[in-house]
């Protein structure tokens, strides 16, 4: 098996000021472009700490070969 990337950014504002969430854009060593998609998680420090981790989770649910 190859070595893997996991990418992913994280930005923390008031949940009130964001209008609008898109893609991120990943240019590939092909010159082929593939996009990440973003997702919002809201509530308390200890809210998002839990949703990140049952959403990091779920997330490897979908690799199980790995």
């Amino acid at each position: 098996m190859a070595n893997l990337a996991l990418i992913y950014g994280m930005r923390l504002l008031p949940s009130d000021e964001i209008a609008e969430l898109g893609d991120a854009p990943i240019k590939l060593k092909n010159g082929r472009e593939a996009r990440v998609t973003m997702h919002l998680l809201e509530g308390s420090k200890e809210d998002i700490e839990r949703q990140l981790k049952t959403s990091l989770e779920a997330f490897f649910d979908f690799y199980p070969e790995i």
